[in-house]
Order: C-alpha cells, then structure tokens, then sequence
C-alpha cells in the first residue's frame, strides 16, 4: 500500500467543495471553520499513517506543531491517537471550545525549538502554520528531529502565490505582500492578522519540495484540498505555485 491510497479514496470533489467552503467561516464562526479542518486533519494523519506502515493509528502519539486551539485536539482524540499541541501564543491557546485547550496535553513553545527528545513522537504535524515563520525549513527539520525512527512529519502549508496565499487580504497578495496589507490596513483601519513580513511569508511549493528532498525523508507530496484527479498539478513546475493552495509533503523519519 502506498502511503496516499487510503486518502485517496476519500479525496473527492465533494470533500474539497465541503473544506473549500469552511472557509468563508474562519472569522465569523470559528467553531464551524476549524471543528471541520480539524476532523478532516486527524482523518488525513490517520490514513496516511495506516497507508504508510499498515497499521492502525489510535494508539500513536501526534505533536501537533502550531496546534492553537482545542479543536485538534478534540479530533485526534476522537481517533484515538494521544495529542500533544505546541502553540506559542497563549491567545490562541485559549481560543478554543469553552475557552480553554482541549483534552491534550498543550506546551508553550516555538516550533523552531521544540522543546522535546530527538525521537520522542510517532508523528509531527504542523497544519498551515509554515507559511507564519520566517524560517520554515528550520521548522521542518525540528519536526524529524523529534519524530522515532519509522514515524512521520506530516507538514501542510499554504503556497504563497495560490488563491489563499494572502489570507484575509484576499487576492490583493498578487500585487505584492507589502503593498497588500498596506491596501489591507487602509480599507479596515488595523493591520491584517497574517502581516506580510512579520507574521505572514511567501513561502513556494518549489522551495518545500526541495527541503524535503534534500532530506531524503519524502514519501509523497500533493495538493491537500484538490480531489484525487487533480493531484498531478504538485508535479509540474511553475503551474504548481498557481493552482496547489495548500501543499502536504509526507516524510518518514530514519
């Protein structure tokens, strides 16, 4: 079995339609946008583990890098899988359901320090937060480093120059990321949440697969909410920057 097989089969017009829509939700109801990432995520990890060692994933332990609220927890819990949340913020910490973290175990740190043993966890994931540091190949190699030998580093960012890559300043990120929180800052009076330069970078799909490469740890590679058949756009150079919103890059830890 390869390690994509199982999600696969679940990758369908339907669920990307269903994520895709999540969004417009993000700012007005949080709950709805990050209960239905966050369930989709464990669904992913989980597939990708049975896909890539076949065997069942409850049990296992996740580093969830980023993790910020209680939703991701609540999910792998769900899956049986023991969750561990690295988030640097206190804010976002607390912004889950209730208020408070969820049912796992939260640590306050940076992921470009984790503060964890070499080999500690079966998985490393970290679900749309490379894009928000200003050195994220740093961050992966965190990731090995604290994943066992035989686990995984399951590492999801937004492309920069995809359709999302300005977040909520929108399209205006094809103008250039100064000049579109500028835009951002006049039209809604504050700066915008994900600022280009200090809490926003532009980070490519070239640039991702070349980090992975080079540690000879990739075991797959595609477009995180495209359906199966559009999966072949990860391969193309240039085309790739465009159309790939969010790419995942799967590595096996040695």
């Amino acid at each position: 079995m390869r390690p994509t097989d199982l999600l696969a089969e679940r990758a369908t017009l339907r669920r990307s339609v269903r994520l895709l829509g999540a969004f417009r939700f993000e700012q007005s109801d949080p709950a709805r946008f990050y209960g239905a990432l966050a369930a989709d995520t464990a669904a992913m990890v989980a597939e990708l583990w049975t896909g890539s060692t076949d065997s069942p994933a409850a049990g296992r332990t996740v580093c969830d890098v980023g993790g910020g609220p209680g939703y991701f927890s609540a999910a792998f819990d769900a899956a049986g899988m023991t969750y561990i949340g690295v988030e640097p913020d206190p804010r976002e910490m607390h912004a889950g359901p209730a208020g408070r973290p969820g049912t796992g175990l939260f640590v306050r740190a940076s992921g470009l320090a984790l503060p964890f043993a070499d080999d500690s966890v079966d998985v490393c994931l970290s679900s749309n937060v490379a894009e928000h540091v200003p050195h994220p190949w740093r961050l992966g190699n965190e990731m090995l480093r604290v994943t066992r030998p035989g686990g995984l580093v399951v590492l999801s960012y937004t492309v920069w120059l995809g359709p999302f890559g300005g977040h909520e300043m929108g399209l205006t990120h094809y103008l250039g990321g100064r000049r579109a929180a500028e835009r951002y800052t006049r039209k809604h009076g504050h700066r915008p949440k994900n600022d280009y330069g200090s809490s926003l970078f532009a980070v490519s799909a070239a640039d991702g697969l070349a980090w992975a490469r080079s540690t000879g740890a990739l075991i797959a590679a595609f477009p995180r909410y495209h359906p199966r058949w559009a999966w072949w756009m990860t391969a193309i150079p240039g085309w790739r920057e465009f159309t790939v919103s969010n790419l995942v890059l799967v590595l096996r830890a040695s």
